[in-house]
Formats: C-alpha cells, sequence, structure tokens
C-alpha cells in the first residue's frame, strides 16, 4: 500500500498537509495510523507530528493533537471531533526538528461518525483498542472464519455470522492465581457523559472476574462495572453510566484463577449521550465554583461567628498600591485589614459544595502585603461534609512581596467537599494583609491541565514569543523577562499569568527618548465580525512614554490605531481591550516609545485574541497622562 511522508530535503520548515473542506454535525472520530522513525537517539529538539483543527470564523487553528515519539511501528491516534454546524478542515504538520535521519509518515486517516471509544472489532485496526501484553492471558481477535483461527464461539454479535469478528480472552495458559488480561481503549479527547454499552459471553467453570474500569491520566482506576453471576453462553448486553469530564481510558479487566476458568469474549462497543438510567440530573459545572469578586462573592460565603474576616475592596488606579488581579482597578477580597488586627485572628472563605469522586484543579491568586513572616499566613482547607474533619492542602511558604502570585492545588475527594480559605494573623505586631483574586475550578488534575494544548490566540510568554516577532528598527527592542526589572520605580515586579513567570518589556536603560520598539503579531487569519483582543499592560514610572496599538491590513501599508496609553497608569498590570474588525488578513502590532527618563520600562503579558464582540467594554481607547484621582483607595 501507500503511505505519504514528510520530505526531510527542507530543514527548519514545516510540511503542511490540509483536508478539503469538511462537515459534521453529528460527533466523530478521527482516526490517524503514523509512524515517527528515527535512527538517532533523543535530540533537544525532535520530530513532531501535529494535528489542528481549521474551524470557519476562527482567526487560529486549534491543536488537537500531536506526536513526538519515536516508534519502529505504525501507531493510532484516535480524537474525537464534537459536533458543530460549522465547515472545517483538518491539518496536519510535520517538523522534522534537527535530525535529518528522521521520518514522518501517515497512512490512513478516516473520519467515522460516532466516538472514539465505540467499536465493532471488524477493522483491522480495532478501533485503536489495545491488548496490555502478559505472558499468559492476552485478549485476541477472534472470529472470521479463517482457518486455524482460535474462532471459540460459532458466530459474533454484529454480524451473526462466522465471518464477524470479535474480542475474546480464556484460561487455557493460566499458570498463576488471579492472572488479568486488559483490554484498554483509545483515551477520551473530549468531555463525555451517557451511557456506555457491550455485549459479552462468559462461560466459567471455575471463578472468572470480567470488570470495566475508568482510569484517569494519574493513573487512578474507577471500577464502573462488574460481572454478577455466571450466565449462559448468549451474548448478553451490557450497560453502564460513564462519565469522562477529562480524557480517560475503559479498561475490560478480566481475571482467572485457573487454566479451567472458561473465556470472555466482547463485541460492540457503543456509546450515547443519553444516560441510561434516565438520569437527569445536572452535571457539575466547574464555573460555579470559581469566582472573580468583580460582581460580588459568587457562590463563596463566610460564616458570620468568625466575625468579618475578609472584605470586598477596590483600589483605583495609583502608583503606590496595586490593585485586583482581573483588571488592575477592579475588586479583590483583603483579609486582616488593620481594624481587625486582634491577635490569633482568623478569617476564613467557604466555597460551594463540590460533588464527591472528581478529580479538581484548584487556581487562585494571592498577594501578601506587610508581614515579616511570611509562611502561614494563608491556607486552604478542604472540610468534608459529613464529618468536620478539615484537612489542610496547601499554605503559603514564601512569595514575592505584594506580588499576584497563582497557587495551584490538585485534589481529589471521595465524599462531597468545600474549599476553605483560611487566613491567619498570629500576633499583632505581625499582621499583615492577604488578598485573594480570581479563583477558579476545572476539572482533572492540574498536571493533566499543563499538558493540555494551549487555547489557540492566546500568549502568556511563558516558553517563548508564540506569534510575536521583533520589527528592529534601530536599537528598541522587546525582551522576555521574568522577576523585576533592573531600574527601580519603574517596571513589574512579576508577571501576569503566575506572578513568577515571563512577560515582554522594554528596557528604558538601553534606548534613547522617543525612540519605538515594535512586537508585530504573524500574518492572521481575516474572518467576518467583531473580534476582541485583551492583553495586559503595565505602564509605571515616573518618565513613561506611550504604548499603542495598531492593526496593519496585508496588502496596506497604512497602521490603522487601536488603541493608546500615555505616560505613567499604575503600580498594577492593568487590562486592556480592543474591539476590531477585520475581513482580510491582518497582523497586529505592539509599539512602545520610550519616555523622558530611564523610569519608562513598559510591559505587556497575556495577550487573547478571541472571535466575536468584547463582552465587556472599555470606556476609553485613546488616553493621555495620569487619570483622574490616582491615589485614591476605597474600601
Amino acid at each position: 500500500g501507500h503511505y505519504i511522508s514528510v520530505d526531510t530535503s527542507y530543514e527548519g520548515e514545516k510540511a503542511v498537509l490540509s483536508s478539503p473542506d469538511l462537515y459534521s454535525e453529528e460527533w466523530s472520530c478521527v482516526r490517524l495510523i503514523y509512524q515517527i522513525a528515527t535512527t538517532s537517539g533523543t535530540s533537544p529538539n525532535p520530530a513532531r507530528l501535529n494535528l489542528y483543527l481549521r474551524q470557519e470564523g476562527e482567526s487560529f487553528d486549534r491543536l488537537l493533537w500531536s506526536a513526538k515519539e519515536p516508534s519502529d511501528s505504525w501507531l493510532i491516534a484516535s480524537l474525537d471531533l464534537v459536533n458543530s454546524t460549522r465547515k472545517y478542515k483538518l491539518v496536519l504538520e510535520g517538523e522534522i526538528g534537527q535530525d535529518k535521519s528522521t521520518s514522518i509518515a501517515v497512512f490512513e486517516i478516516k473520519i467515522t461518525s460516532g466516538y472514539c471509544i465505540e467499536c465493532d472489532f471488524e477493522e483491522n485496526h480495532l478501533c485503536g483498542y489495545v491488548n496490555r501484553w502478559n505472558p499468559n492471558v492476552n485478549w485476541f481477535v477472534g472470529g472470521g472464519n479463517i482457518r486455524n483461527s482460535q474462532s471459540i464461539l460459532p458466530k459474533d454479535h454484529t454480524l451473526n455470522s462466522a465471518l464477524g469478528h470479535y474480542m475474546y480472552v480464556d484460561s487455557v495458559y493460566v499458570k498463576h492465581f488471579q492472572e488479568v488480561a486488559q483490554l484498554i481503549s483509545p483515551k477520551t479527547t473530549a468531555p463525555i457523559s451517557g451511557c456506555l454499552s457491550f455485549y459479552y459471553q462468559l462461560k466459567q467453570e471455575s471463578s472468572i472476574v470480567f470488570t470495566v474500569y475508568l482510569r484517569d491520566m494519574s493513573g487512578f482506576y474507577e471500577e464502573i462495572w462488574k460481572t454478577d453471576s455466571a450466565l449462559n453462553a448468549a451474548w448478553a448486553l451490557a450497560e453502564v453510566d460513564f462519565n469522562a469530564p477529562y480524557p480517560m481510558e475503559v479498561i475490560f479487566e478480566v481475571a482467572f484463577n485457573s487454566a479451567k476458568g472458561g473465556y470472555v469474549a466482547l463485541d460492540d462497543i457503543s456509546f450515547s449521550p443519553v444516560h441510561c438510567s434516565n438520569q437527569t440530573g445536572t452535571p457539575f459545572n466547574p464555573a460555579n465554583a470559581g469566582c472573580n469578586f468583580e460582581e460580588g462573592l459568587c457562590n463563596f460565603y463566610q460564616d458570620h461567628k468568625d466575625g468579618p474576616g475578609w472584605s470586598r475592596v477596590k483600589v483605583k488606579r495609583n502608583v503606590y498600591r496595586a490593585g485586583d488581579h482581573t483588571t488592575g482597578f477592579g475588586y479583590y477580597l483583603l483579609a486582616n485589614t488593620k481594624f481587625t488586627s486582634q491577635p490569633e485572628y482568623i478569617g476564613r472563605l467557604y466555597g460551594p459544595t463540590l460533588p464527591g469522586n472528581l478529580q479538581f484543579c484548584l487556581r487562585f491568586y494571592y498577594a501578601l502585603y506587610g508581614f515579616f513572616k511570611m509562611s502561614g499566613t494563608l491556607a486552604v482547607y478542604i472540610f468534608e461534609e459529613n464529618h468536620v474533619v478539615q484537612e489542610k492542602i496547601w499554605s503559603v511558604l514564601d512569595s514575592p512581596k505584594g506580588v499576584w502570585t497563582q497557587a495551584e492545588i490538585s485534589f481529589k475527594k471521595p465524599m462531597p467537599c468545600k474549599v476553605v480559605f483560611v487566613s491567619w494573623c498570629k500576633s499583632f505586631w505581625d499582621c499583615g494583609l492577604v488578598a485573594l483574586d480570581d479563583v477558579s475550578l476545572s476539572l482533572g488534575s492540574c498536571q493533566a491541565a499543563d499538558l493540555l494544548l494551549p487555547s489557540p490566540g492566546e500568549c502568556t510568554f511563558e516558553k517563548d514569543e508564540c506569534i510575536f516577532t521583533q520589527k528592529k528598527r534601530g536599537r528598541g527592542s522587546w525582551h522576555r523577562k521574568r522577576g523585576p526589572t533592573p531600574t527601580s520605580y519603574t517596571g513589574p515586579k512579576g508577571d501576569h499569568t503566575t506572578g513568577v513567570g515571563y512577560y515582554m518589556y522594554i528596557e528604558a536603560s538601553n534606548m534613547v527618548y522617543g525612540q519605538r520598539a515594535y512586537l508585530v503579531s504573524r500574518l492572521l487569519r481575516g474572518i467576518s465580525g467583531k473580534q476582541c483582543l485583551t492583553f495586559f499592560y503595565h505602564m509605571y514610572g515616573a518618565g513613561t512614554g506611550l504604548l499603542s496599538v495598531y492593526l496593519k491590513k496585508e496588502g496596506d501599508d497604512e497602521e490603522i490605531p487601536l488603541w493608546r496609553r500615555t505616560g505613567e497608569q499604575s503600580i498594577s498590570w492593568l487590562r486592556g481591550l480592543i474591539e476590531y474588525e477585520s475581513d482580510t488578513n491582518y497582523q497586529i502590532i505592539f509599539e512602545a516609545i520610550r519616555g523622558v527618563s530611564i523610569k519608562s520600562d513598559t510591559a505587556i503579558d497575556d495577550i487573547l485574541f478571541q472571535a466575536g464582540p468584547c463582552l465587556e467594554v472599555e470606556e476609553i481607547q485613546f488616553s493621555s497622562g495620569y487619570p483622574d484621582n490616582l491615589n485614591e483607595i476605597e474600601y
């Protein structure tokens, strides 16, 4: 047969293969049979194969899948495509990396309607199901009426004939007590919830245990089904409620106790988004367990026995005290304000009830001021509803003063529970301020979330400059940096993404008054309708110059000004919002101009492009000079 492979004579370039326009109003599954082969060992810049989804009306391609592990055989990747009314293209991208001896090849791409975990075992790739090899007991393909095939059953379930195929495992070669055979499904790549069904036959002379598990990416097993009793030798239907909010594998496991155990056969695994048991319980929405405190406390509350521990405050833009993390001029929570600083003072903030037996990732931002000893001043507890035990899952050790720092914690509890934020003031002499903002909760562990593919159109500068490049004119240039800038009383103390990550800034010491630095995006696809660009900027320092954002359309020399700020704005990272339209391909340009003194380090971070209008509107697009009432603090 034929396959297609990346031409290796072009170094450093990407090979791109694009599909025709596709539609799938039904849920579908993309199966890709591929191989990355290399002769040398590991290289720092390995070959990669990426698969992107290019949707109509989106400026950015969404990365669906990426692989770089070399292999000496063909591998299969299965990816769920969520149903959508929009046209799309699939784009395969091969990157050779530094090693010339590498080859990247694709043998088959197939899009079928239905879910990737469904299978009738009639095709030779077995829908990406794999047997975990064991010396004695394994899952085999049965049926097909081939001579010498071990057909333990007269007929399969799909075709109800001797020609059809099924999977089976038997006990002929069992050597030890409790030998186990596992058949592992492809990993789910989109959240699904509903009813998993399959047909099986079980013939036993001594006890066989047939179990179905879910396994998440951290390796946790959860049993979802088990055979109850011995069955007659006919195909029986099993149905089980199935919920995979984050990537999981389904594992069909058979354990034998002796060589005379018998056999288990399996066929026609299918999935329906309707639950088997007609349960209509609303699924848990993690968005309801987060809060940015702009409109209130959301679903968080305080226990009045504790007294008013946490206050919701807002700081207008100023050059002394940082504002909130969400926008730089919004609300956040502050504990241990001087009015309540009794020794041994404790402020507790309770979150909403979370369901048990789900893996969660909790993220939030905190900032500490005025403590001599930081450790233990803010802690997070898990409070289980059925008994009053509180378990401490996180506490602050040390962090840069006055910088919004991100914390992330993974946890999973068997029973429903609540997250509690506790601020603690040990002694009257060491009572500082604890600030909290932008609490969010997602399903799956934080490590799994970090491995997830970045959302398209987002740039945090953590790994590189993403879609942006420098346009050198003279000496002005943007630098990628973490931590504070070298000049005091100007520039940020930390980035906006995590507090300890990277941002882009201009170093005024290396530039002259009026010199410009350009950061230019690559060419972006034009789409019809409004788009929203969100970013964070930092303009602190008495000599701060200008920061402008321009739109440049392909084929035009004109740079259309979209947004501008002049002079010192705040000691905080502030959020900028720009709504714009461009139906032709275009670039976005960030231009910083150095101000009158070296105290004019200007920085940007966390750039996000989104299709559709901005949900909020910024009052002023072009402003000059200081904001009014620069240094008022509101409580």
